[in-house]
């Protein structure tokens, strides 16, 4: 409950929020209140900022760098995919388009070809991949 007054506390002296439990854009991850303002999460509870970066890690860890340090590959995030990258997007590989990694498998065509009554067996014979991965494309470009 401690926690809780931080935050409203926080929330309406450094953000200048009133009712904050009645706003739309609070949520919280089990044990800290976050708010989405202007595209940005902001931490409200004293651990907030440790989440913050917890989340941002995640992310960034699904960016793959080259010997200069510039990022060159992108792995798409989803819950669902925790430590897996199923779906990637690399400028040098389909233009950029997103693919199933390790395929250069459009995800875009998979999902058109679905789209015209072929079914995912069929596709999977086709490119040689797996039926999950397959899914997985489906999953990105609905969800994109």
């Amino acid at each position: 409950m401690a926690a809780v007054r931080d935050a409203l506390t926080y929330a309406e002296n450094s953000l200048g929020i009133r009712r904050l439990l009645l706003r739309d854009e609070l949520s919280t991850s089990g044990q800290d209140l976050v708010l989405e303002q202007l595209g940005s999460l902001i931490g409200l509870s004293r651990s907030g900022q440790m989440a913050m970066r917890k989340l941002l890690a995640a992310y960034l860890e699904r960016v793959e760098r080259d010997y200069d340090t510039l990022p060159f590959r992108l792995y798409p995030f989803r819950a669902a995919w925790s430590g897996n990258k199923p779906i990637v997007i690399d400028p040098r590989i389909s233009f950029g388009r997103p693919t199933v990694a390790g395929s250069g498998v459009s995800t875009g065509a998979l999902v058109d070809r679905i789209d015209a009554g072929e079914t995912v067996e069929t596709l999977a014979r086709d490119y040689g991949l797996e039926i999950a991965q397959i899914e997985d494309a489906i999953l990105y470009e609905r969800a994109a």
